[in-house]
């Protein structure tokens, strides 16, 4: 059947610059499997499909990446969140809404920037898993902030988080894929995520995030607002937020040709909000 499709540019200033997201509208009749099928053969870094709410949701998705399914993913609920307002799909209240997905119910809030809608969405509360006191994979280790382990961190998806020394160092970083893939693979998780306080004009937190084992195609993520979410909320316990304040925005996806920006807030209770600027590219029908 003829179902309604955007492709949105998520974490963007203009379209381009952020990471890609398929949004199919009119799901309620496909059943995961064919879920997934769609995902993979659109073969974006993740497709999210619009369903019928459970009671105390405002809207649901279910997000899939072309190999698998995530119950939280930042890029895809900051995106869902601005068709579901920008479309009227549900009718936010005081700027508020609530999105239901395979990590529960999510606040969300939805600001204006210009006349633009700005989304944000409360992450899935982070929390600490592991230490990895051992030598990391090849090209990680040697860029590394001395004495800071790399700690493995779950909200939803599961992101090792390494300091780097310096952001020239993580920007000049050729990954090694197959060992990341294999560390990865190894500790059941996501990937990793590489950070560094950079002081640049418009951030101040500079990100790269890798998942080439659960993202054969896409193996360095170009914006990732889950791997945002957890970094905060380290560093956020860590009493080391940039800026000494409760809101910074990150630099991700310079490395591939993008130039995302992600806006995060940590609120009085510690919760951790990703948000971001998104464009619309493409709209029309898909038939499946």
């Amino acid at each position: 059947m003829a179902r309604r499709y955007m492709q949105l540019d998520v974490f963007a200033a203009r379209s381009g610059l952020g990471n890609p997201l398929g949004v199919v509208l009119d799901a309620a009749d496909l059943d995961g499997a064919s879920m997934q099928a769609l995902a993979a053969w659109l073969n974006l870094s993740e497709t999210v499909f619009f369903l019928p709410p459970d009671a105390g949701a405002d809207y649901r998705i279910r997000i899939f990446t072309p190999g698998s399914e995530l119950p939280f993913a930042g890029h895809p609920s900051v995106g869902a969140a601005w068709a579901a307002a920008q479309l009227g799909l549900a009718q936010p209240r005081a700027g508020a809404l609530v999105q239901q997905c395979g990590a529960g119910l999510l606040p969300v809030r939805i600001e204006a920037e210009a006349g633009r809608l700005l989304p944000f969405v409360r992450s899935p509360r982070a929390r600490e898993l592991a230490r990895h006191e051992g030598a990391l994979p090849a090209g990680l280790e040697a860029l590394a902030a001395p004495g800071i382990a790399a700690a493995l961190w779950d909200n939803g998806p599961r992101w090792w988080l390494v300091e780097a020394a310096s952001a020239a160092r993580l920007r000049s970083l050729r990954p090694d894929f197959a060992g990341i893939a294999a560390w990865s693979n190894a500790t059941a998780s996501t990937g990793v995520a590489v950070f560094a306080f950079e002081d640049g004009a418009d951030h101040q937190l500079a990100v790269r995030a890798f998942c080439p084992g659960d993202a054969v195609n896409v193996p360095e993520d170009p914006v990732t607002g889950s791997a945002n979410a957890a970094i905060a909320a380290c560093l956020h316990r860590q009493g080391r937020l940039p800026g000494g304040g409760n809101a910074y925005v990150a630099s991700q996806g310079r490395e591939l040709g993008r130039d995302g920006r992600v806006a995060v807030r940590v609120d009085t209770e510690g919760e951790v909000w990703i948000g971001g600027q998104v464009q619309q590219v493409i709209a029309g029908t898909l038939d499946w």
